[in-house]
């Protein structure tokens, strides 16, 4: 048996499972869209699961990605790191959004 759920739902799934802090309440409402965009696009539903989204996406700053990707960003200015994070999730992964606590919401990889 399938449950449609709204935003409010969704973030409170998270809570539910103890993973409230997981992502911001700002991701937690891109993440939401852009899994509704995709249920929409692809003609099919996706059952909410708090611990696999956990797993898939994550939330970081410009210099948490570049440390767990390991990017060469020495010399560059906060600017600079940012595009280069930008462009590198960009590339090589799903980004769904950059919140205005300059952190990225992505699919991990």
């Amino acid at each position: 048996m399938k449950q449609s759920v709204n935003l409010y739902n969704f973030r409170d799934a998270f809570r539910a499972c103890g993973r409230e802090s997981q992502f911001s309440y700002e991701a937690l409402g891109y993440l939401f869209d852009w899994l509704e965009q995709y249920e929409a696009d692809a003609g099919a539903e996706i059952e909410l699961d708090v611990i696999a989204l956990c797993c898939d996406y994550s939330e970081d700053t410009a210099d948490q990605v570049i440390a767990s990707y390991d990017l060469d960003a020495e010399g560059l200015t906060e600017e600079e790191k940012h595009a280069l994070v930008s462009d590198f999730l960009s590339e090589n992964t799903t980004l769904i959004a950059e919140t205005d606590n300059e952190s990225y919401l992505y699919q991990q990889f």
